[in-house]
């Protein structure tokens, strides 16, 4: 059966006949009282002159009818002809083939025109891939005629009816862009990884090797459990050369007489410092090839004389010399804001006007030392003491100074300048500075300590000495002066005068002896004494005397000075010669 319906223009009536290519219905005109009229189809082929158009209706039983005029509107609203020709094509009927009116079978239909015989063959070169779309709602009459004008280019197929068009898809180089974005975040990604590692490798070594030097300081300072001084200094020092600054300090006591000596010691290799002090009775060599003692040398050779008979006793490369008079060392002091250090003894003032008065410095630890007490107590010798014991005291009162002192080169150099002493040549006001502030460093950072050199009693030094300071501390080789060599004679003055001593080195050094400084008395004595100890030494006490002047009954055996073989005491019946 066909739908009708009035389409509401002037009483035409419109039913369906069938539906097109695109699924569209499609309708045919049934005029009321007029003939049909070949209306005009925008989509019909073109066929050859004189053939009929059919219409195919999908719900009939398949007999051909008789193709009925169709005429809708165009866009001007004028009634255009229906063309007769135009066929119908239902999609969705299987072997149906649209039919012409007039009975005859209609020709299969064929999209793309390839079957056709003769005539025009349309469509064919506009094959194309076709995207099916989604059928609209049914097309009211005339809009094909709207859509020819609105396109006015006589093709029988609109363009978007086609996909041959392509477009440019921008979402392709969005994609491109964020694959390039993703691919470059995870490589950097990779490579943080890989610097995070390597930065993690190269701590956990550096602390590693930090860990392992910091034990090796601590086993070579002795700060580990179990070390000790002993076994660190021997393999330490074998282990290799190592660096030492040497000066050599001379304390002059301007008031009572006499030097104190100590070699200034910074191992820049080790990090540490040693006051090594010098005992006064050190067998030297002196430039004449005579044998002579560290006190003689000081008062005799000078700086230069004595600096190169130490480095040739104890093996070491001293670099210069600093000559310390006691107002030097006063200044000092009280430069540096006074020392603390334990006294081993009450000292009294030496400017004091009478005895029982109270000390000057006291005994006690701790004790806090101005420039004049600290004099006082560096110089002091008590009676029946020692000369060492006065020694030990020097050093106390010189690492007391070097706790005070500044670290800072500049400014020991300005404190060894505000001193205004004259130096030795080979010493500088900056040379020195920079010398103390070294060693200020170590004695506040407790890696400085004070050692006495032994002295065996005829002045050599000792097995202890050549293998424990010697070579550990001054990184020498003892080399003491052959005692056979002259017979040491050791002199003290008892005349009362003050030049008879140096009259009698002069005639003792002439004939051949060694002399060594023996001090003076603190009383005169009447008559001159010449002692020897060993028997062996009677005949050499005997020719002592003889070239003194003294008489033969002076020569006597008693007990003498481990480090002299004949000790002569000056009296007053001494008569120098001319």
């Amino acid at each position: 059966m066909n739908d009708r319906y009035d389409a509401g223009y002037g009483g035409d009536q419109y039913e369906l006949v069938g539906y097109d290519e695109y699924g569209r219905p499609v309708y045919r005109q049934v005029p009321a009282q007029q003939p049909p009229t070949q209306a005009y189809d925008p989509y019909a082929q073109q066929v050859q002159q004189g053939q009929q158009g059919y219409a195919y209706d999908p719900y009939t039983t398949g007999v051909p009818q008789p193709a009925q005029p169709y005429a809708p509107y165009d866009t001007t609203g004028q009634e255009q002809p229906y063309d007769p020709s135009y066929g119908s094509y239902d999609p969705y009927a299987p072997g149906a083939a649209g039919t012409h009116a007039g009975g005859a079978a209609a020709p299969p239909y064929d999209p793309y025109g390839e079957t056709a015989a003769d005539g025009p063959q349309p469509r064919t070169a506009e094959r194309t891939a076709h995207i099916p779309q989604q059928a609209g709602p049914p097309e009211q009459p005339g809009s094909a005629d709207r859509a020819e004008a609105e396109h006015p280019t006589g093709a029988d197929y609109r363009t978007e009816q086609f996909a041959f068009v392509e477009e440019p898809d921008g979402d392709s180089e969005d994609v491109i862009d964020w694959l390039k974005f993703t691919e470059n975040r995870t490589e950097r990604r990779e490579e943080a990884r890989r610097r995070a590692r390597t930065r993690l490798v190269s701590l956990v070594v550096v602390l590693a090797l930090a860990a392992a030097g910091g034990v090796g300081y601590l086993w070579y300072a002795g700060k580990l459990p179990g070390s000790s001084s002993g076994a660190r200094t021997g393999t330490a020092t074998a282990a290799g050369a190592q660096k030492r600054d040497v000066i050599v300090v001379h304390l002059h006591d301007t008031k009572r007489g006499g030097t104190s000596t100590a070699l200034l010691v910074d191992n820049t290799t080790t990090k540490r410092g040693t006051t090594v002090l010098l005992p006064n009775s050190l067998a030297l060599t002196s430039d004449d090839g005579t044998t002579t003692t560290l006190a003689e040398s000081v008062e005799d050779d000078g700086s230069d004389g004595t600096r190169d008979a130490l480095d040739s006793v104890l093996g070491t490369d001293i670099q210069g010399t600093w000559r310390l008079d006691t107002p030097y060392l006063q200044n000092l002091v009280d430069l540096v804001g006074n020392i603390d250090i334990d006294t081993d003894a009450d000292v009294p003032d030496p400017d004091a006007g009478k005895k029982g008065e109270a000390p000057l410095v006291n005994k006690g630890e701790n004790q806090t030392l101005s420039g004049k007490m600290a004099v006082a107590y560096a110089t002091y010798r008590a009676p029946g003491e020692a000369p060492n014991a006065q020694l030990e005291r020097f050093g106390q009162v010189m690492q007391g100074v070097l706790r005070k002192m500044t670290s800072d080169p500049g400014a020991a150099t300005t404190t060894v300048q505000t001193l205004g002493q004259i130096l030795d040549p080979s010493l500088t006001d900056k040379d020195l500075g920079t010398f103390l502030a070294g060693l200020a460093d170590l004695a506040k950072g407790g890696d400085y300590r004070t050692a006495l050199l032994p002295v065996q009693d005829d002045g050599t030094l000792s097995a202890e000495a050549g293998d424990g300071i010697v070579k550990d501390v001054l990184g020498g080789t003892a080399h003491s002066p052959d005692q056979d060599a002259a017979v040491r004679v050791s002199v003290r003055n008892a005349s009362g005068v003050k030049d008879n001593t140096e009259k009698a080195r002069v005639v003792l050094l002439n004939g051949g002896y060694t002399f060594l400084e023996g001090g003076t008395a603190s009383a005169a004595q009447a008559t001159s004494r010449v002692t020897y100890a060993d028997e062996a030494d009677k005949e050499n006490a005997t020719e002592v005397a003889k070239t003194l002047g003294l008489p033969a009954g002076s020569v006597t055996q008693g007990e003498i000075s481990a480090n002299a073989n004949v000790a002569v005491v000056l009296g007053q019946d001494y008569e120098p010669s001319s």
